[in-house]
């Protein structure tokens, strides 16, 4: 069974959506589908057959987390160092505009890039891996080829 990494942040807001669908939207999608039923015909209540979908994305879910975080080995980012990998925090500038960006490498389950959690598969961080500060990183993103320069790397 492959390991799942994750950042103890990441751990904890994925512990607390599984907790919240465990505990506030399943029953909510549980009394929703009863008060539908309650309306008679099933086959033409829009109500009912809303809830039955809601629940089966409410589980699908809930299975999901519940595998991720079975998997899932937490590590302490703080104890890292060295060039970039999972975990580190990295302050790019793009090469074109001198714009600064900040990404923190994570594991897809806690990715989230208007947060600046940047999915580890992504093929920027694949280029950044290894790389240290003052490297340059040229990625093919929808536009064309953008190019980057590593000024910070920092593990927090």
């Amino acid at each position: 069974m492959e390991r799942v990494l994750l950042t103890s942040s990441g751990y904890s807001r994925l512990d607390q959506e599984l907790r919240r669908l465990k505990s506030v939207e399943r029953p909510s999608v549980i009394r929703a589908i009863a008060d539908a039923r309650e309306h008679g015909d099933l086959s033409e209540n829009a109500e009912y057959h809303a809830a039955r979908e809601q629940q089966s994305l409410i589980e699908g879910r809930i299975k999901e987390l519940d595998n991720i975080m079975g998997r899932a080995e937490v590590v302490d980012v703080s104890k890292l160092g060295g060039p970039v990998k999972f975990g580190a925090t990295v302050t790019l500038e793009d090469n074109d505009s001198g714009e600064l960006r900040k990404y923190q490498i994570v594991h897809e389950a806690e990715a989230d890039i208007a947060s600046g959690r940047l999915n580890i598969s992504s093929p920027l961080a694949r280029e950044l891996i290894g790389k240290e500060k003052d490297d340059d990183v040229e990625v093919m993103a929808p536009g064309g080829v953008k190019s980057f320069t590593v000024l910070e790397i920092r593990y927090i």
